[in-house]
């Protein structure tokens, strides 16, 4: 096993079958000798920076129907809302005052806001604020749209493909197509995006095989951040009462994928913090170096809500980055106030 991960430190890279049997046999030591060679290459790549991304969780509303997601538009019990330009831009006045220089636009597929709509978004926090970066996270659009926002300052996308599984991916999905979000993900990388990935980890049915599939598909697209996170069931889904994904598993996988890409940005994710108290410290350990505090206003951070148990919904944003700096010390690593861009990017 051990020559397994030099193997896949060294060369960043493993055949499926090889993946496959290191996930199917790894033991406890063994995957600590992981996450060790994991922090190496990520403080060879990046140092002990962790880059600090303001979030803003912008509508709840969304016209897909995926059966994990709180927010899924045959959800009547979420409690929907939209906030206006004024909000927004008063959330990155908070947020740039507080150190940010990434403000993260998150949202359902919410048709309300039409791509004139998000270019006067993008281009009125790009007006005051020249010096952040823009992460739109808003969905599947056509390529055209994606372009729009490119053009208006957009930098990133997260997109995360969910599943590399076809089948999996359609339970989860009833109403999209496997190829169209892959062809997004595509589209996105050709216009000169920051792209972003990425899976949940134990979903119901979801298999080593499954992992596998995933890992390749991700070293293939080679997208410049890669967001995972457990699987955390919705009460008001019909995954409720589902068992979660481990914050084990998801370890191990973050640390492998920090292994096939050694140069990706890699978030600390929400979800992590919410399965385990140290969950966002495990996960920095294991190769992440992104973290997304959350700077939406208040009254909307319980209504955001893609799954049970979340946690900071009730923090200010200046607790929160306080809190957040406090605990990315004491792991070891120093904030980044920087945009942090991916070190291989450059505007086109």
């Amino acid at each position: 096993m051990k020559h397994l991960i030099d193997k896949l430190t060294c060369t960043h890279s493993l055949s499926e079958k090889e993946l496959l049997y290191l996930l199917e046999h790894i033991t406890k030591e063994d995957q600590n000798y992981l996450i060790d060679k994991a922090h190496e290459v990520r403080m060879k790549a990046y140092g002990d920076k962790v880059f600090l991304r303001g979030l803003l969780e912008f509508t709840n509303y969304c016209k897909n129907d995926c059966i994990y997601c709180g927010i899924r538009a045959s959800n009547k019990n979420a409690s929907r809302y939209r906030l206006s330009l004024e909000e927004i831009l008063s959330a990155c006045a908070d947020g740039y005052h507080l150190g940010y220089r990434t403000f993260v636009l998150q949202g359902g597929e919410d048709p309300f806001f039409t791509d004139d709509k998000i270019v006067e978004i993008i281009s009125s926090i790009k007006s005051k604020y020249p010096d952040c970066a823009i992460t739109l996270s808003i969905g599947e659009k056509s390529k055209q749209s994606y372009k729009k926002y490119y053009d208006a300052g957009a930098d990133r996308y997260l997109l995360r493909h969910e599943t590399a599984s076809k089948d999996l991916y359609e339970s989860l999905h009833p109403t999209m197509s496997f190829e169209n979000r892959h062809q997004c993900l595509q589209d996105l990388k050709d216009i000169g995006y920051q792209i972003g990935a990425g899976f949940m980890v134990g979903l119901p049915n979801q298999t080593n095989e499954d992992f596998v599939n995933d890992l390749m598909f991700l070293k293939e697209l080679e997208p410049h951040m890669i967001g995972i996170g457990p699987f955390i069931p919705h009460k008001d889904t019909a995954l409720s009462g589902k068992t979660s994904g481990t914050l084990d598993k998801t370890i191990l996988l973050l640390a492998i994928i920090r292994l096939l890409l050694p140069n990706a940005l890699l978030p600390a994710t929400t979800a992590l913090g919410s399965i385990d108290p140290l969950g966002r410290e495990q996960g920095l350990k294991a190769g992440a170096n992104v973290v997304m505090p959350n700077l939406s206003p208040l009254y909307v951070r319980e209504k955001y809500m893609l799954y049970d148990g979340k946690i900071c919904t009730g923090d200010e944003s200046a607790h929160c980055r306080k809190c957040i700096e406090g605990r990315i010390n004491k792991a070891g690593f120093s904030l980044d106030f920087s945009r942090g861009d991916h070190c291989n990017w450059r505007r086109i």
